[in-house]
């Protein structure tokens, strides 16, 4: 393997990772360290290479091995970072002992910048912020149409309710009914309840008009009784002679 040919074919040639603009050109690879398209920053053109990735919160350091060329699924090695930055930075310098120091400081610049990112997302993970729903048209039509179906269909019901009850009432059927079983209990519960209203009030209807009737007796005696005592004669005394005193 040859890093200059490979660098020749990619910057001349065709590259899917490379995104040009009017100024300057970018990698999207997932392993560049600084998302330049150049020479140095190529993992592909380069044989020594080494970057650090984050996954779900956690930073990693993926270093490429020549010797695994023939096996590109085994070609980088995946050593995960302490969460402590400092400790972070000591196995880098650990396992890139004898490496160029550019490619290293360039390697923690990458990590710096991704724990800063990542303790910008805790931060914003804790404050409150406004949560954005989708307004679905088409299930909200759906529903409205749902909606306006069951209030005609419960409309109905409440019709016929009331036909079940005049029917019940008249007796146009006599004992044959052949009614939907729902609303004809429906209907038969409240003829029972109206039926027993009724009944109860005749009930106290006929007690209060006993009572008034009884209380009219009473008062008609005690008028008869008065009028018998006015009748009765008053006795007269008599004249007695007044006896001087001797």
């Amino acid at each position: 393997q040859t890093d200059e040919v490979i660098w020749q074919v990619i910057n001349h040639g065709h590259c899917s990772y490379k995104t040009k603009t009017t100024t300057q050109s970018f990698c999207r690879h997932k392993f560049n360290i600084t998302g330049l398209c150049n020479r140095t920053s190529c993992p592909l053109a380069n044989s020594r290479y080494a970057t650090v990735t984050e996954e779900k919160g956690v930073c990693y350091l993926q270093i490429k091995t020549i010797e695994r060329a023939h096996t590109p699924k085994y070609m980088w090695e995946k050593i995960k970072l302490s969460n402590n930055f400092a400790k972070a930075l000591e196995q880098i310098n650990k396992n890139l002992e004898y490496w160029p120091k550019a490619m290293v400081f360039r390697i923690k610049q990458r990590l710096t910048r991704i724990t800063q990112y990542l303790i910008r997302m805790r931060k914003l993970s804790l404050t409150p912020r406004p949560k954005m729903v989708r307004y679905h048209k088409k299930v909200e039509r759906r529903e409205q149409r749902r909606e306006e179906k069951a209030l005609i269909a419960s409309r109905l019901e409440k019709t016929i309710e009331k036909e079940l009850l005049e029917r019940l009432k008249t007796g146009a059927y006599g004992e044959i009914y052949n009614f939907p079983t729902k609303a004809y209990k429906k209907a038969l519960s409240k003829h029972k309840t109206e039926k027993g209203e009724t009944e109860e009030e005749t009930q106290t209807d006929g007690k209060e008009t006993e009572k008034k009737e009884n209380d009219e007796i009473d008062g008609e005696d005690d008028y008869d009784e008065d009028e018998d005592d006015d009748e009765l004669p008053v006795p007269i005394e008599p004249d007695v002679p007044i006896v001087p005193d001797v």
